[in-house]
Order: C-alpha cells, then sequence, then structure tokens
C-alpha cells in the first residue's frame, strides 16, 4: 500500500511538472505588434501589452504627440521602460508619415537601422513610404536578432509595392546576413485594393518560405462596414516559423476587451492591432524541460 502510495504520488508530481512545463513554456513570450492607430491619446492600455509594437501613421511634424504619448506610457508601466525609434517623414506629396517603433529596453536592443530607398537601390520609385528597417538583438528570446521591415501601402499602389517587398527582402538578409525577418502593417491587401488574382502574382506570396501569419479571413478592422483583411504579419523561413507560439497571431479586438461601443473604438482607430508571440528564452526552455 506504501509502495503504491509513492508511485502515484510520484505520477502526479510528473503530471503537475508537465502542466508547470507547458505553463510556463506558453505563457513567457515576446509580444509584437502592428498597429495603425488614428489618433494619439489614451492608448497606453492597448501598447503597453506588447514588448515591441510598430506604429503607423504617425503624422505629427513636431513630433510633440509622440514624446507625451511615450513619457505617458512609461508613468503607466512602472516596471518597464519603452523607447522609441522613428524614421524620418515619408511620402512623395505635402502629406508625410513616419513609421514608429516603442519597444522594451530591457527586452530588446536596437543594433541597425536602415532607411530603405528604392530608388536608389532598385532604380525604381515603388514605395509611398519607403520602409524604415530595425534590426533587434534579442538576448532572451530564441530569435537571437530579429529583423523588422514597417509596411503601409498607397491603397492604389498596394499590389506593387507588396510585391516589391521581395526584393526589399533579398536586400536586407545579403546586407545583414540574417533571415530572421517579419515584415508587418498595414498591407492594404483586400478588397478593392487588392483583388485574389492580383495576389497570386505577389512573390512574398507564391514563394512558399514566406509564412502569412494573418489569413485572409481574418477581419483587421475595427469598422462595422467591412472586414477586410488589411493588417498582416508575414514571416520568412521554418526557424522564424518555429520560433512563433502556435496560434498566436490575431488581431486584438480592444473594442471587446475594454467595453467601447463602436464610435469610442473608431476614435482609437478603425484598425485592430495584429500580434504575434515569439518563444521567450532557449535557456528558460532548456531548464522547464529538465522538470520532466
Amino acid at each position: 500500500m506504501h509502495a503504491q502510495t509513492q508511485t502515484d504520488l510520484l505520477k502526479a508530481n510528473n503530471v503537475f511538472q508537465l502542466f508547470l512545463s507547458a505553463f510556463f513554456l506558453s505563457a513567457v513570450t515576446m509580444k509584437i505588434a502592428s498597429f495603425n492607430i488614428q489618433k494619439f491619446g489614451k492608448k497606453q492600455s492597448i501598447v503597453s501589452r506588447y514588448d515591441l509594437i510598430l506604429i503607423l501613421e504617425v503624422v505629427d511634424s513636431t513630433e510633440s504627440s509622440i514624446k507625451i504619448f511615450l513619457d505617458a506610457l512609461n508613468k503607466s508601466r512602472k516596471n518597464t521602460h519603452y523607447t522609441m525609434q522613428t524614421s524620418t517623414r515619408l511620402g512623395r506629396t505635402v502629406y508625410k508619415e513616419q513609421f514608429m517603433f516603442l519597444y522594451r529596453d530591457d527586452v530588446v536592443k536596437v543594433v541597425d537601422s536602415y532607411q530603405f530607398d528604392d530608388v536608389l537601390t532598385q532604380g525604381k520609385d515603388v514605395f509611398e513610404r519607403d520602409p524604415y528597417i530595425l534590426r533587434f538583438e534579442c538576448p532572451d528570446s530564441v530569435l537571437e536578432d530579429l529583423v523588422l521591415i514597417p509596411v503601409h501601402t498607397k491603397p492604389e499602389g498596394s499590389e506593387k509595392e507588396l510585391d516589391e517587398l521581395y526584393d526589399v527582402f533579398q536586400h536586407v538578409k545579403t546586407k545583414w546576413h540574417t533571415d530572421n525577418i517579419m515584415i508587418l502593417g498595414d498591407f492594404n491587401a483586400d478588397g478593392s485594393f487588392v483583388s485574389k488574382k492580383e495576389m497570386k502574382q505577389i512573390r512574398i506570396r507564391t514563394d512558399k518560405n514566406f509564412h502569412w501569419l494573418i489569413g485572409d479571413d481574418v477581419d483587421t478592422t475595427a469598422s462595422n462596414k467591412n472586414d477586410n483583411s488589411y493588417d498582416r504579419i508575414v514571416i520568412y523561413g521554418d526557424d522564424m516559423l518555429e520560433a512563433v507560439v502556435p496560434n498566436s497571431a490575431k488581431p486584438f479586438n480592444f473594442q471587446t476587451a475594454f467595453k467601447l461601443t463602436d464610435e469610442q473604438a473608431l476614435k482609437v482607430s478603425d484598425h485592430y492591432p495584429v500580434e504575434v508571440d515569439t518563444q521567450w528564452t532557449a535557456w528558460f526552455i532548456s531548464a522547464s524541460l529538465k522538470l520532466r
């Protein structure tokens, strides 16, 4: 009886350890997102969900609203600290936008940046807003480094811009000798902007080494007037795919999460953030597996 009790306790302990291992492996992640924000305001509760977030459609030429937002974000999160890095103002017309990256500086570190210029690199002007590309060191992630290529296409030129991203990818891969690359942002890759036929001509779509984590049937808009999949996250290669937590790529419905009315939600943005989790630390995984 005593021996049987010990056996049962041992089995129960093993099951509990397996549960703990699975829990920690799923809970400890690096959360990355892209968000096309309508206007800056009290968005800290959304942005603070993420370790690293790309903010699109930043139009304040003085950058005063950005600095106010960053200050408010850091005051709201006493145990974490965010840093920002922004592109120059981009666009062919008087209307300009910036790409802005907000990131926890205890989680990632910017080790290089690069303002892509398609005229200089490719000899043709395709992008309305050339990607401002950052390379991050991720010391506590299974990804030692990570390159983010931000996208906000001009709706009328989405197909050409999306196809051109293949050349951007190849250029960055050669320049930095890494294929730990994530392309994310507002692709405008749905509705009247890009047809299903046109999608089949886009090289980052036809090359099976690219993985589109946000599917064509996923609504990334906060508007009730459409259910388009404008915002996407695309990664390259099996190593990147294995680093992603399964089923973690999705829009974050802030309207439901914060119980907002339609009107209140649209004041935040007509887009939902799209997010993905990557596995946290190789040493942590090793330590967790030893529990088995």
